[in-house]
């Protein structure tokens, strides 16, 4: 399983859209982190850039992340990503608690895309 979290340095970035790069963690089948990658995003709105193309070809299924608009959410679930909004803090912390059941989506968008629109409907 392969699990995705907007970051700014090690922990969560609180805006999906905007990050300064995505951290990728490999699980392993005892829900061990095996692997931890970054990539960095193209310039730009996140939910009008590939990322989430990119994102889905390496083989991400679920996305832990602090906050973003229905856009972002309806085109990551579009990709075969599972969405978890509310997550913060420590980038490997978030993940273990995730994998223990100790997070769930908090089902909150963003209140900031009342000012960035990234598709019109957010």
């Amino acid at each position: 399983m392969k699990i995705a979290l907007p970051s700014a340095r090690d922990m969560v970035d609180g805006h999906f859209g905007h990050c300064e790069s995505f951290t990728v963690f490999t699980i392993d089948e005892n829900k061990r982190v095996v692997n931890e990658e970054r990539i960095t995003p193209p310039p730009g709105c996140g939910c009008k850039s590939d990322i989430v193309t990119q994102l889905s070809a390496m083989g991400v299924s679920v996305m832990l992340a602090g906050n973003m608009g229905q856009g972002a959410v309806n085109v990551l679930q579009g990709h075969g990503i599972s969405v978890v909004r509310g997550c913060r803090g420590p980038l490997k912390a978030v993940v273990e608690a995730w994998l223990a059941g100790k997070i769930a989506d908090s089902g909150q968008g963003c209140s900031e895309h009342g000012l960035h629109d990234c598709h019109g409907n957010e």
